[in-house]
């Protein structure tokens, strides 16, 4: 995906519009993230870390799965490697989004480079994807990747307050925001049989898994969607 020649000239009003044209895109996806980063927020305080240890896991990790996955792991007393390798594998994902936005992103200046890698999420690549925008906008990511990261951080400061001053706050159902979230970032994907193959798979191995009690659900259910996509989209290739 080509980026403009005449982005580093363009005034700074079509910058800003741009820049908020982002923000309004990522907009619903953080207003649907809001109930996970309260409850973020509110475990790690009841982990034991303190409001400034637990606004800055959000501060500089930004990564929900990560942080919860982090809390429950030291909740259970589990060492420091296992948590490394647990969170590696975790954000693995991560490295497939900057493959697909490397094309786009690899000609922009260091600072941009470090900065998009850092805002890149799950949600800010749902909405400057190649499949999404014909020509990659650096400050239409920017706006999508810092609304998003204000939203978050806003939410866990919250779920920090109310850690304090509610208790059973996680009995409140706000884990559901998590489902949600990625539901919302799924469907709208689900354009090709492959697509469809692979996230039914996806969603009856992790079921089994959760039924059996797997612990390694995650590990199995991934690795085994993305087989059978594969497959199917192999299958279909000779059959044409």
């Amino acid at each position: 995906m080509p980026i403009s020649k005449t982005t580093d000239y363009l005034p700074w009003r079509d910058k800003a519009r741009s820049f908020f044209t982002g923000a309004a895109a990522i907009m619903p996806l953080t207003v649907a993230v809001l109930p996970w980063g309260v409850l973020t927020g509110s475990l790690a305080i009841e982990c034991g870390f303190n409001p400034g240890q637990s606004q800055a896991l959000s501060g500089i990790v930004f990564a929900g799965a990560v942080q919860l996955a982090i809390m429950g792991m030291i909740q259970a007393g589990v060492g420091i490697g296992s948590i490394l390798v647990s969170a590696l594998l975790i954000t693995a994902r991560h490295f497939l989004y900057a493959m697909v936005m490397r094309s786009s992103v690899s000609p922009l200046p260091l600072r941009w480079r470090v900065a998009l890698g850092f805002l890149l999420t799950d949600e800010l690549f749902a909405i400057v994807h190649p499949g999404r925008l014909k020509h990659f906008d650096r400050w239409y990511a920017l706006g999508g990747g810092l609304c998003f990261y204000l939203g978050w951080n806003l939410a866990t400061l919250a779920g920090i307050i109310a850690g304090k001053n509610i208790d059973n706050l996680d009995a409140l159902g706000l884990d559901f925001a998590i489902a949600a979230t990625f539901i919302a970032l799924v469907i709208p994907s689900i354009k090709t049989t492959p697509l469809l193959v692979c996230v039914l798979t996806a969603l009856t191995s992790s079921v089994i898994c959760e039924i059996l009690h797997v612990q390694a659900g995650l590990l199995i259910c991934v690795p085994l969607a993305m087989f059978a996509g594969f497959a199917c989209n192999k299958v279909m290739e000779v059959r044409q």
